[in-house]
């Protein structure tokens, strides 16, 4: 990966610790990252090309914007749909927001401003959220007629559990960073203007651990969340075998041995 690849006009891919950490750029800043049916296709292009590079060992979802990170889907062109035209672009926006999603390396949001409906949810989408104090979060969906439909009403529960998503959803009302920080809605808050700093600062902490066990362990987090007990432990057994015998297992071994920094093969 070079310094940085740009995928459509709004988006933007750029390496960073030797090309470990990516940091995903929205970048449509006249229009504070409102995802419109092209921008959408170029984040799920970018994720795809990220998803199949085994150099990157941690992705942080960054704005180029100075008033928000992303204020949700572009109300201005859906307003121009008809109802098939509307049917037609859901997979379209779906793949943005899975995307994210399933992206199979830690993912970090770096949020300031405005992240709102859409926006929300692909900060949501990332494992880790750091925002910093000018932050406003929300899903308002409602008060204009629709619902979340990024994956709000399945991962907002899993972050602040079922009775705190119901009143954030169902009220539409949004949430300032203070709050945020403290419902859990966001985990780290900085200071104004420290997001993308803090963010990258800890994805290079989490790049120099071995990319195969942060895959694996991603993996066993995500399908384990929600089993029952014993469920959940054979799905850490599988993720456990699936390391247990690999390069960067031996190389872990070897270096602490050694009194080395390790020096992962990432297979």
């Amino acid at each position: 990966m070079g310094d940085e690849r740009r995928f459509g006009e709004f988006v933007a891919v750029r390496a960073h610790e030797e090309g470990t950490v990516a940091e995903l750029v929205l970048d449509r800043p006249k229009a504070m990252n409102a995802v419109s049916s092209d921008m959408a296709r170029s984040i799920a292009g970018a994720c795809e090309a990220l998803a199949g590079d085994r150099d990157v060992r941690v992705v942080v979802l960054t704005s180029s914007a100075e008033r928000a990170f992303c204020v949700g889907a572009d109300l201005k062109e859906r307003n121009s749909f008809s109802d098939a035209e509307l049917l037609r672009q859901r997979p379209v926006t779906r793949a943005a927001y899975t995307g994210v999603l399933e992206l199979p390396m830690p993912t970090i949001a770096a949020v300031h401003g405005f992240a709102l409906g859409g926006g929300f949810e692909l900060a949501l989408a990332c494992d880790l959220i750091v925002a910093d104090d000018s932050a406003v979060v929300g899903l308002p969906e409602v008060s204009v007629g629709v619902i979340p439909g990024g994956g709000g009403t399945q991962l907002l529960p899993r972050r602040v559990g079922a009775a705190r998503a119901a009143e954030l959803v169902f009220t539409a009302r949004r949430v300032r960073a203070a709050e945020a920080g403290e419902l859990g809605l966001v985990d780290q808050v900085v200071a104004a203007g420290a997001d993308r700093d803090e963010a990258l600062a800890l994805a290079a902490r989490i790049a120099v651990n071995s990319p195969v066990g942060l895959r694996a362990s991603k993996k066993a987090l995500r399908l384990g969340h929600g089993l029952d007990l014993r469920a959940g432990l054979e799905v850490e057994d599988a993720a456990w075998r699936s390391v247990a015998f690999s390069g960067d297992r031996a190389e872990g071994v070897a270096a602490f041995n050694e009194k080395r920094a390790p020096r992962w093969p990432g297979e």
